[in-house]
């Protein structure tokens, strides 16, 4: 979809390995955060720590929708990704404030 083989090759060496690193780090927060959700749901709604987790996500998930309007072309694509992106402020959040 991205055609990274080729793009990837268009930069230099460095920049090319950060770009790689980056992606490879973000699976393992993604994977991280899944099982901690999983493994732990009721220390995270009944916790400080928990509850900070949780918002700590939202935030990474509303953060990354705002660079969604900086960085991207705004387009459909761009507002259905967005409102996927807005999904996952609202998971992390509700259960920091459901009683």
């Amino acid at each position: 979809m991205f055609n990274w083989v080729e793009e990837l090759k268009k930069i230099d060496a460095v920049n090319s390995a950060v770009m790689q690193v980056m992606n490879v780090q973000l699976i393992y927060y993604f994977l991280f955060t899944a099982v901690i959700c999983i493994a732990f749901p009721t220390e995270l709604k009944t916790t400080k720590l928990g509850k900070a987790f949780l918002l700590s996500c939202a935030g990474f998930w509303l953060l990354r929708t705002i660079q969604q309007f900086i960085f991207f072309e705004i387009n459909i694509g761009t507002y259905v990704l967005t409102a996927i992106l807005l999904v996952g402020v609202v998971l992390f959040t509700l259960p920091v404030f459901k009683k």
